[in-house]
């Protein structure tokens, strides 16, 4: 998982703040500039239209970034950030998905208490004490909390002209955001019909009714697993838990340990493995392309 002892480790081996950030630019600009036709990479893609907003949640105004084709209704994706929140790092992952055909809203999951953007890239958040700022915030996201955003954040999807509410519903998480898209796939069994986990913690609480392995059995989804090799060799039992626990439930699940370490997936972090980014991105279209139908 992401801690700060990992943090502690990447200062000691020299990376210093503008470095990090320099590289968190640089791999966002290749992991989001499509490559031109015959390169080997995406070809030239569709348009999309982007705005910040907020709508009511029980818990207050949830605020975030929703971006999807301007050429007409798509299928929504609930996007949940890692720990360091709605960022632009997130913002182009989020362009990215949508210049392939989704309508997609990355959720502020610290609306309660603080709205917009906190740290500016995953640099940010390491240099000025970003697990001492989120602790108190980050406390209130448990299971009853994020299903009851889910259920909001999917409702107002759903009244957007720029969603295709006949079609499932995706979800997707990093970090912290894993465990929540279990949770929202479980909030709304009726709607979801794909749950993205990238290397996300906390999928297994042992003694917790609330363990997003116990509820693969609520939900109607096809779930990705995607598990850093550092958090497998934390915990090499839990990739087993989760694909018993799946298969106990009857759902489809692909549960899988990468080639990177946690943080992988994402362009701002220093554990950014661009091979192994891309084939989780692929394999995330796959997932969304065979059930989002």
């Amino acid at each position: 998982m992401c801690d700060e002892d990992k943090l502690a480790r990447w200062a000691r081996e020299g990376l210093n703040r503008r470095q990090f950030g320099a590289l968190g630019g640089m791999a966002a600009m290749a992991a989001c500039t499509p490559a031109v036709p015959g390169g080997g990479g995406e070809a030239t893609l569709p348009a999309v239209t982007e705005k910040s907003l907020g709508f009511a949640t029980r818990d207050g105004t949830m605020d975030g970034f929703f971006v999807h084709p301007v050429s007409g209704p798509a299928p929504a994706v609930l996007f949940w950030p890692d720990i360091a929140g709605l960022r632009e790092a997130k913002r182009n992952m989020a362009r990215r998905l949508a210049s392939h055909g989704y309508a997609v809203f990355v959720a502020n999951p610290y609306y309660r208490d603080v709205a917009g953007q906190q740290f500016e890239d995953f640099a940010d958040f390491a240099g000025n004490d970003g697990f001492r700022q989120v602790a108190p915030w980050r406390a209130k996201l448990d299971a009853a909390a994020i299903m009851r955003d889910a259920r909001a954040a999917i409702a107002w999807l759903d009244g957007q002209e720029a969603v295709d509410s006949a079609r499932g519903v995706g979800t997707q998480g990093y970090c912290m955001g894993g465990p929540f898209t279990v949770w929202t796939a479980a909030a709304v069994p009726s709607r979801v019909r794909a749950a993205a986990s990238f290397h996300g913690g906390g999928l297994v609480r042992e003694s917790d009714a609330a363990s997003p392995h116990n509820l693969f059995g609520d939900t109607q989804a096809s779930f990705l697993i995607a598990i850093a090799q550092d958090d497998d060799a934390e915990a090499p039992g839990h990739k087993n838990t989760l694909r018993e626990a799946a298969k106990a439930a009857v759902r489809p699940a692909e549960v899988e340990v990468y080639a990177g370490d946690h943080g992988w997936t994402v362009p701002d972090s220093p554990a950014y493995a661009r091979t192994e980014a891309e084939r989780a991105w692929a394999n995330l279209l796959k997932l969304y392309g065979d059930t989002l139908a």
